[in-house]
């Protein structure tokens, strides 16, 4: 999706000059910031900068963690796809990036094949893919309102903050009631490829969050249901 501003947030120079040189090439705008506090000043607004509609986000920054950046960013309500980039390729990394809102990983090292791939595909399903819902406009649950065509979601008559992974889950479950989805086909519709991070904990987080905004119970789920040894479903029909 070229002419889409990337921010690139990385403090190793030559890491953020390839980058920005492969992304521009490709017809991308490209933002740098060599700090979190600069990335979150961007994102915020300041400084004149063009609003940037994805981020790649390196975890070790020197005034702050990327996941600082990430869970200050998702706090204030900052929906645009964060790409975590680390070099550690760890578990432990990845769970917590998901749990933070992150919607996907790059380990370096890493081809620039690999990345524009994979903002590509981010773009693509952030700013593509959700502006055309086919199908009913509004799918209503307990006192829970998705409104597919403005793409919102409210509860109780009021705004629910969700990522654009969380959003995109969220869509395809409540669009085909009462079907169950096993992680590795919700990874595939969902994040449009075969993840680096693995499908069983991306799907996990990402349905518990759901849970959390918007069941009542997200102990006990009505709607946002686990099918034992299958996967999940948008329960519509009373169980």
């Amino acid at each position: 999706m070229p002419g889409e501003t990337i921010l690139v947030v990385e403090d190793e120079p030559s890491v953020a000059r390839g980058l920005e040189y492969g992304l521009k090439a490709e017809g991308f705008a490209v933002l740098v910031a060599p700090t979190g506090a600069a990335a979150l000043a961007i994102v915020r607004g300041g400084g004149g900068h063009p609003a940037p509609q994805l981020m790649l986000l390196d975890i070790r920054l020197p005034d702050m963690s990327g996941f600082d950046v990430c869970r200050t960013l998702r706090d204030e309500g900052q929906g645009l796809p964060i790409l975590m980039v680390t070099a550690r390729d760890e578990e432990v990394d990845k769970v917590l990036g998901l749990e933070l809102g992150a919607d996907d990983y790059i380990v370096k090292p890493f081809s620039l094949r690999e990345v524009l791939s994979r903002v590509r595909a981010a773009l693509r399903r952030a700013y593509g893919e959700l502006a055309s819902a086919a199908g009913a406009e509004r799918v209503g649950f307990g006192d829970v309102v998705v409104d597919l065509q403005r793409m919102r979601v409210e509860r109780a008559g009021q705004t629910v903050l969700l990522t654009p992974t969380e959003y995109r889950l969220l869509r395809h479950l409540v669009t085909h009631p009462d079907q169950v989805f096993n992680r590795d086909s919700l990874l595939e519709i969902v994040w449009g490829y075969d993840s680096n991070v693995d499908s069983q904990r991306t799907v996990d987080v990402h349905v518990r969050h759901l849970r959390e905004k918007l069941e009542k119970d997200p102990a006990m789920p009505r709607w946002l249901v686990t099918v034992r040894g299958t996967g999940y479903m948008f329960a519509q029909s009373p169980r």
